[in-house]
Protein backbone atom coordinates (compact mmCIF):
# COMPACT_ATOMS: atom_id res chain seq x y z
CA UNK A 1 0.00 0.00 0.00
CA UNK A 2 1.48 3.33 -1.10
CA UNK A 3 -0.30 5.55 1.41
CA UNK A 4 -1.48 7.89 -1.36
CA UNK A 5 -5.04 8.53 -2.49
CA UNK A 6 -6.13 6.80 -5.70
CA UNK A 7 -7.87 9.88 -7.07
CA UNK A 8 -4.85 12.15 -7.68
CA UNK A 9 -4.01 13.62 -11.09
CA UNK A 10 -1.74 16.22 -12.62
CA UNK A 11 -4.15 19.11 -13.01
CA UNK A 12 -1.99 22.07 -14.03
CA UNK A 13 1.34 22.55 -15.81
CA UNK A 14 3.06 25.95 -15.73
CA UNK A 15 4.30 27.32 -19.04
CA UNK A 16 6.56 30.38 -18.82
CA UNK A 17 5.57 32.97 -21.46
CA UNK A 18 6.74 36.46 -22.46
CA UNK A 19 3.32 38.07 -22.33
CA UNK A 20 -0.05 36.89 -21.02
CA UNK A 21 -2.23 38.36 -23.75
CA UNK A 22 0.07 37.36 -26.61
CA UNK A 23 0.14 33.77 -25.32
CA UNK A 24 -3.62 33.63 -24.76
CA UNK A 25 -4.21 34.86 -28.31
CA UNK A 26 -1.85 32.32 -29.88
CA UNK A 27 -3.14 29.26 -28.01
CA UNK A 28 -6.79 30.19 -28.52
CA UNK A 29 -6.45 31.14 -32.21
CA UNK A 30 -3.87 28.60 -33.39
CA UNK A 31 -4.62 25.55 -31.22
CA UNK A 32 -8.30 26.12 -30.48
CA UNK A 33 -7.78 26.19 -26.72
CA UNK A 34 -10.19 28.05 -24.44
CA UNK A 35 -9.38 30.57 -21.76
CA UNK A 36 -10.48 28.97 -18.49
CA UNK A 37 -9.40 31.61 -15.98
CA UNK A 38 -7.85 35.06 -16.06
CA UNK A 39 -7.65 36.45 -12.54
CA UNK A 40 -5.75 39.62 -11.63
CA UNK A 41 -3.49 38.86 -8.67
CA UNK A 42 -2.16 42.39 -8.35
CA UNK A 43 1.31 43.71 -9.04
CA UNK A 44 1.08 42.78 -12.72
CA UNK A 45 0.59 39.08 -11.99
CA UNK A 46 -2.36 37.06 -13.24
CA UNK A 47 -3.64 33.50 -12.83
CA UNK A 48 -4.24 32.56 -16.48
CA UNK A 49 -5.22 29.02 -17.42
CA UNK A 50 -6.11 27.55 -20.80
CA UNK A 51 -7.35 24.11 -21.80
CA UNK A 52 -8.22 22.25 -24.97
CA UNK A 53 -11.80 23.02 -25.96
CA UNK A 54 -13.05 19.69 -24.59
CA UNK A 55 -11.43 20.52 -21.22
CA UNK A 56 -9.73 17.10 -21.15
CA UNK A 57 -6.36 16.58 -19.49
CA UNK A 58 -4.22 19.05 -17.60
CA UNK A 59 -4.72 22.76 -17.97
CA UNK A 60 -1.83 25.09 -18.79
CA UNK A 61 -1.00 27.93 -16.44
CA UNK A 62 0.45 30.73 -18.56
CA UNK A 63 3.05 32.27 -16.27
CA UNK A 64 4.50 35.54 -17.51
CA UNK A 65 8.26 35.58 -16.95
CA UNK A 66 9.45 37.71 -14.08
CA UNK A 67 13.11 38.64 -14.17
CA UNK A 68 16.04 37.57 -16.33
CA UNK A 69 16.24 34.00 -15.06
CA UNK A 70 12.63 33.19 -15.95
CA UNK A 71 12.81 35.14 -19.21
CA UNK A 72 15.80 33.00 -20.25
CA UNK A 73 13.59 29.89 -20.01
CA UNK A 74 10.82 31.14 -22.30
CA UNK A 75 10.70 28.82 -25.31
CA UNK A 76 13.26 26.41 -23.90
CA UNK A 77 11.83 24.98 -20.71
CA UNK A 78 13.14 21.49 -21.50
CA UNK A 79 16.45 22.20 -23.20
CA UNK A 80 15.14 21.52 -26.71
CA UNK A 81 13.18 18.35 -25.99
CA UNK A 82 9.49 17.98 -26.71
CA UNK A 83 7.76 19.50 -23.71
CA UNK A 84 4.04 18.94 -24.12
CA UNK A 85 1.90 16.36 -25.91
CA UNK A 86 -1.37 17.38 -27.55
CA UNK A 87 -3.39 14.19 -28.00
CA UNK A 88 -6.09 13.96 -30.65
CA UNK A 89 -8.57 11.39 -31.93
CA UNK A 90 -8.00 12.54 -35.54
CA UNK A 91 -4.42 13.46 -36.43
CA UNK A 92 -5.12 14.36 -40.08
CA UNK A 93 -7.96 16.75 -39.17
CA UNK A 94 -6.02 18.58 -36.47
CA UNK A 95 -2.74 18.64 -38.39
CA UNK A 96 -4.50 20.25 -41.36
CA UNK A 97 -6.35 22.77 -39.17
CA UNK A 98 -3.15 23.73 -37.37
CA UNK A 99 -1.26 24.17 -40.65
CA UNK A 100 -4.09 26.38 -41.91
CA UNK A 101 -3.74 28.52 -38.75
CA UNK A 102 -0.01 28.96 -39.33
CA UNK A 103 1.35 26.52 -36.74
CA UNK A 104 4.97 25.63 -37.57
CA UNK A 105 5.56 21.89 -37.79
CA UNK A 106 9.21 20.88 -37.49
CA UNK A 107 8.74 17.57 -39.30
CA UNK A 108 6.39 15.64 -41.52
CA UNK A 109 3.90 13.34 -39.80
CA UNK A 110 5.38 9.97 -38.93
CA UNK A 111 3.93 6.64 -37.93
CA UNK A 112 5.34 5.10 -34.78
CA UNK A 113 4.36 1.92 -32.91
CA UNK A 114 2.54 4.14 -30.37
CA UNK A 115 0.68 6.29 -32.94
CA UNK A 116 0.82 9.05 -35.55
CA UNK A 117 2.90 12.03 -34.47
CA UNK A 118 4.56 15.26 -35.62
CA UNK A 119 6.54 17.87 -33.69
CA UNK A 120 5.41 21.49 -33.78
CA UNK A 121 6.62 24.67 -32.12
CA UNK A 122 4.51 27.13 -30.18
CA UNK A 123 4.90 30.89 -30.50
CA UNK A 124 8.00 30.89 -28.27
CA UNK A 125 9.65 27.79 -29.76
CA UNK A 126 8.64 25.22 -27.14
CA UNK A 127 8.32 21.86 -28.84
CA UNK A 128 5.09 19.88 -28.71
CA UNK A 129 3.95 16.59 -30.17
CA UNK A 130 0.61 16.42 -31.94
CA UNK A 131 -0.21 12.76 -31.45
CA UNK A 132 -3.00 10.36 -32.25
CA UNK A 133 -2.27 7.33 -30.09
CA UNK A 134 -2.55 3.94 -31.69
CA UNK A 135 -5.85 2.35 -30.78
CA UNK A 136 -5.53 -0.57 -28.43
CA UNK A 137 -7.14 -3.88 -29.08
Amino acid sequence: MSGFADNRSIATVALVVENYDEAIGWYVERLGFVLSEDVDLGGGKRWVTITPANRQGARLLLAEASGERQASRVGDQTGGRVFLFLETDDFARDHQAMLAKGVEFREAPRFEPYGTVAVFADLYGNLWDLIEPKRRG
